[in-house]
């Protein structure tokens, strides 16, 4: 499998910083990953979008890929130089400054095509109360019961003892 890669060096930005948003490109499609750098508001973010662009621009002129279906294979930030300062303080004492840099790299391999996403599946909805029809009845076919115009008699089976 062929791979592209660009790096940046001596970027003047802390390696920790520029970390944090590599992680969230890894893996993705290289235009999924541009699209998200766009929109993080992030310093770092304009510097690894140039290197992400150097790294499909070397994969499609360089190495004859689809810069269609290119993917963040893998990326990473090292630590770069420090350039040391000193900054000065209260009764003559000097406090260190330790400006860093970062060589961020970019490999970007080709990918399978995205699935295509159709929808989402259709809900089957019940029907509205309007669009439900009247239901029919039939008419009862019980047996008629003949009706006694004498009222039944009730006979008493429990004896009550009386004085008791």
């Amino acid at each position: 499998m062929a791979e592209a890669q660009a790096t940046a060096m001596f970027v003047r930005m802390a390696p920790r910083k520029v970390r944090f948003v590599l992680d969230t490109i890894r893996g993705k499609y290289a235009q999924d990953a541009l699209d998200q750098l766009k929109f993080t508001p992030n310093h770092a973010a304009d510097e690894i979008a140039n290197v992400l662009r150097s790294a499909m621009a070397n994969a499609t002129n360089n190495h004859d890929m689809d810069g269609e279906f290119l993917k963040v294979a893998r990326c990473y930030v090292d630590v770069g130089p420090t350039m040391k300062r000193v900054q000065p303080r209260a009764q003559g004492r000097a406090y260190r400054i330790l400006k860093r840099s970062s060589h961020i790299t970019i490999i970007v391999a080709e990918g399978e095509a995205p699935a295509v996403k159709t929808g989402r599946k259709p809900i089957k909805k019940a029907p509205l109360r309007a669009e439900l029809k009247t239901p029919v009845v039939a008419e009862e076919t019980t047996p008629a019961v003949e009706e006694t115009t004498a009222p039944a008699e009730v006979t008493d089976t429990t004896t009550t003892a009386e004085g008791e």
